[in-house]
């Protein structure tokens, strides 16, 4: 049975991830050109996909073509472009306090696929995680635009199923060639619709160039590596908790890179978030084994 501690070093080195992702925005706004959000997501997804197809050399073979397929649709194509979707039609604050429903999404698939009880705790933490949410980026002139919340909850809903059926179509392959699988398919299926729905990017400059870059190798393979590396060894509902954290770092980064202010109400959404993190793992950690007591010696012993 998987220790505490072991436990704890698997959720800590797949919270990495999430928290790189909280500076998705910070890059996109202050190193990429703006108003190409296909074409950006499809040069961070496929560049960095096929690298590590060079690095495992291994394609799929039978049912994990459809497979790897789906889930880059799931966790990339439809998911980024429904995240770009949201972003674009409505405030931050909104669009993330709509995208962090995930979790009580994961709860519910988790019990339709992967037979998981559904835990009051784990429910509580997902609201309070939603609330923290809430009172770290939501600002009260924030407008709703029902195209918007469509789409950050579709977003929401493709990353919970792949984010379970990662979890439920166990690879027979190692975490990389499975993150290289996903990643160049995910790349592909955005290759048309960057190509006839954008207009050409421009020249790229330097700064783009890093900017790309950095999203391509650190924010999708290397986070998404330890993403599905942690999907392989804790429960769904858990690790999808940890999406919490890119919130939290974006608004710190906007505090410490562009000299936003924090109000007491973002104060109390960090300990939120924080709480309903911690929370989360706690309803699936594994127990600590006990020492079994000394079985009594039996009453009749033979001859």
């Amino acid at each position: 049975m998987k220790t505490n501690s072991r436990y704890l070093a698997d959720v800590l080195t797949t919270a990495v991830a999430p928290a790189i992702w909280g500076s998705t925005y910070f890059v996109t706004t202050s190193f990429l050109p703006q108003g190409y959000p296909l074409t950006v997501a499809l040069l961070r997804a496929l560049p960095a996909g096929l690298l590590l197809l060079l690095i495992v050399r291994k394609l799929p073979t039978g049912v994990w073509w459809g497979r790897a397929f789906l889930l880059g649709a799931l966790n990339f194509s439809f998911f980024w472009a429904m995240l770009f979707v949201s972003a674009y039609r409505l405030p931050g604050g909104v669009a993330a306090t709509v995208g962090a429903v995930q979790p009580l999404i994961v709860i519910a698939l988790s019990r339709l696929f992967l037979g998981k009880p559904v835990r009051p705790l784990a429910v509580l933490a997902g609201l309070a995680g939603m609330a923290g949410v809430a009172l770290l980026v939501l600002t009260p002139k924030a407008s709703l635009d029902p195209v918007g919340v469509a789409a950050g909850i579709a977003g929401a809903v493709s990353m919970a199923f792949g984010t379970v059926l990662s979890r439920r179509w166990a690879p027979p392959v190692s975490n990389l060639t499975f993150t290289a699988w996903q990643l160049s398919a995910g790349g592909i299926l955005l290759v048309p619709f960057a190509l006839f729905l954008e207009p050409a990017l421009p020249s790229p400059n330097i700064a783009n160039i890093a900017g790309i870059a950095y999203l391509g190798l650190v924010g999708a393979a290397f986070t998404y590596l330890l993403w599905f590396r942690g999907l392989s060894r804790v429960e769904p509902s858990a690790i999808s908790s940890l999406g919490f954290l890119s919130p939290v770092v974006a608004t710190l980064l906007g505090w410490l890179a562009l000299g936003e202010s924090l109000t007491p109400a973002q104060l109390a959404g960090f300990a939120m978030v924080l709480a309903s993190v911690w929370l989360s793992q706690r309803t699936v950690m594994p127990l600590r084994p006990t020492r079994p007591a000394a079985s009594p010696e039996p009453a009749h012993r033979p001859v």
